[in-house]
């Protein structure tokens, strides 16, 4: 009995893992083992009864958290776009600029896969769409199924980390951080993860040109009357737009202080892309239109093509994003913005239904609840562990690890890599982040640093055979059995679960690089962030002393003691200052 009381505990986080292995839902283990070591605390007098009190004060603050107010707003712009058509347009456009080269459509793949995470942030609604749609046009066309089954669900994992992600949401709403921070600084870790992505694309198409093949002639359909491609007048529009890019982002700061009236020397690096990239976008927008409206005939099909299909999606990524990083909207606010976005586009497609609003509601909804219950069970889960001191047996165990911060690094990361073998994002969040949460800080380590670094991590739970949700979501789209093939009227060999398995595995080795990267190179996150504003604390207390008239009692003869003879007030001005200097420190 009293090895029990003194290591409550370990016990109570051992009983969360037997009920998990047992197979019972997340949310309601986490609540029962929560009470029932609850109440074996306060039978044996290690807890009070008044605890349990708290537990409804928690439920109603979860009730009263405007943070994840962004949660059902995403997911329903996400569900809307995924519907409505802008996948299909999307790859079809991307699929023809790229089909001539090898490797083409595994690029094109990619690439919207990036911009769906942009747009939706929801990884089941990108993974499904590419997979009906790209995965038996690859097939059709000879791409090894194992490349073509990893390349999809990997490029829809990318709605993980490419805000607006749910899962960085939900990792602020644990850390106690800002949204709008943790989106700034997984900004750039997501496009080099496409990047790296891309790369491996492309390495594969030199050394294994037989696994990617280029779209034969005959499947290009957007071409012009003469039968050329239309690709140099794309290729100069696109040119001038990114030259006119690069040059708006260069004189941002001057823009930024021409335009607040305020001298700006840094503006950061999230904030330069987005607006550098909306200004490029809208000249190629302005340009098109022209075109298309005076008959110029300077642009070709592919040119206009492209650009009208790339707008809505960029245009979005704008209204959500550009207005979080510029300050302009909050998460929440951003997130309503591009719902209302998505309704816009759904119905300028003419894709807007009843049958599809129904939809999109009903599985918002869902996902919604499913969030809110798992984190009810939670919070009943951490006050009973918190009243047992858990947090400190957590911080010991971690504290103490050989290497500081960096072995604590390793192992946290080691840890989270192969409980996403069993556990999805969610139950990553809300069982094992607020654990080491208060480790990291104490060990100096920046929470938004950290929880981006995580959200990579835990971006592998989508893609660890068995379990990956990623590979689950392609092997119900990909074909179990041969099928003929409605272009070729050939038969096409079915996609086996395990290629799907093997295709995972290079991407997953990758996810792991960008770990080690973000680890050994922090400023690829930080640098994304604003800078702190840094101040001079002995210039603000000769400025306010000058600023500040004499007070009455100042001519006395003792300037020790006031009129009466007493010891003087205490200087407010010197108490702000010195707060101050205690919080810069």
């Amino acid at each position: 009995m009293e090895f029990l009381l003194h290591n409550l505990a370990p016990i109570m986080f051992a009983g969360l893992i037997v009920f998990l292995l047992l197979g019972f839902p997340v949310a309601f283990s986490l609540g029962a083992c929560g009470l029932f070591f609850a109440f074996i605390g306060v039978e044996f007098g290690v807890l009070p009864e008044a605890l349990l009190q708290a537990v409804p004060l928690r439920i109603f603050g979860i009730m009263q958290n405007d943070t994840l107010l962004a949660i059902p707003f995403f997911t329903l712009m996400g569900l809307i776009l995924e519907r409505s058509g802008m996948a299909e347009d999307l790859l079809e456009t991307i699929g023809q600029l790229f089909g001539p080269i090898r490797g083409g459509l595994a690029l094109a793949v990619i690439f919207v896969g990036a911009l769906l995470a942009a747009t939706t942030g929801v990884v089941a609604a990108s993974v499904i769409s590419m997979g009906l749609i790209s995965l038996p046009i690859m097939l059709r066309y000879g791409y090894d199924r194992r490349l073509a089954s990893g390349v999809i669900a990997a490029s829809g994992t990318l709605a993980q980390i490419i805000p607006p992600s749910l899962v960085l949401i939900i990792l602020a709403d644990q850390l106690g951080r800002s949204v709008g921070d943790m989106y700034k600084g997984a900004f750039l870790p997501g496009l080099m993860l496409t990047g790296f992505y891309a790369t491996y694309v492309i390495l594969l198409a030199i050394v294994k040109p037989h696994w990617v093949p280029a779209l034969p002639a005959e499947a290009r359909t957007l071409r012009e009357d003469s039968g050329q491609s239309g690709l140099p007048s794309l290729l100069v529009l696109t040119a001038i737009c990114t030259a006119a890019s690069i040059t708006m982002g260069r004189n941002m700061p001057a823009l930024r202080s021409w335009w607040s009236q305020v001298p700006i020397e840094h503006v950061a690096l999230d904030e330069t892309i987005v607006v550098s990239l909306c200004f490029g976008v809208a000249l190629a927008f302005v340009a098109a239109s022209v075109n298309r409206i005076a008959r110029l005939g300077l642009l070709s099909r592919m040119a206009e093509r492209v650009t009208f299909v790339l707008i809505p999606p960029l245009l979005l990524i704008f209204l959500v994003l550009g207005t979080i990083f510029l300050g302009v909207a909050t998460p929440t606010e951003g997130g309503a913005m591009g719902a209302l976005g998505a309704f816009i586009m759904a119905m300028a497609r003419g894709r807007l239904s009843l049958s599809l609003l129904r939809q999109a509601v009903n599985t918002t909804t869902k996902l919604s609840c499913f969030v809110v219950f798992i984190l009810v069970g939670a919070t009943i889960f951490s006050l009973t562990f918190q009243g047992v001191d858990g947090p400190v047996w957590v911080e010991h165990l971690l504290s103490g690890l050989p290497g500081g911060p960096l072995g604590f690094l390793i192992v946290v990361n080691i840890m989270i890599f192969f409980l996403a073998f069993f556990l999805d994002f969610f139950e990553l969040s809300f069982i094992v982040v607020p654990l080491l949460a208060p480790v990291a800080h104490k060990l100096g380590i920046d929470l938004i640093w950290f929880g981006v670094l995580l959200g990579i991590n835990m971006q592998t739970s989508f893609m660890h055979p068995p379990f990956g949700f990623a590979l689950f979501y392609l092997r119900s789209v990909a074909p179990a059995g041969e099928y003929l093939d409605k272009v070729s009227k050939k038969m096409i060999p079915p996609v086996t679960t395990m290629q799907i398995y093997w295709g995972a595995v290079p991407f997953v080795a990758i996810q792991i690089l960008m770990v080690g990267l973000v680890i050994a190179f922090p400023g690829i996150v930080s640098n994304g962030l604003d800078k702190d504003e840094a101040y001079d604390l002995d210039k603000i207390r000769l400025e306010m002393e000058a600023a500040m008239p004499d007070p009455a009692g100042a001519a006395t003869d003792d300037p020790g003691a006031d009129m009466d003879g007493a010891a003087p007030a205490s200087d407010p001005l010197k108490d702000l200052l010195d707060s101050l200097a205690k919080e810069k420190k």
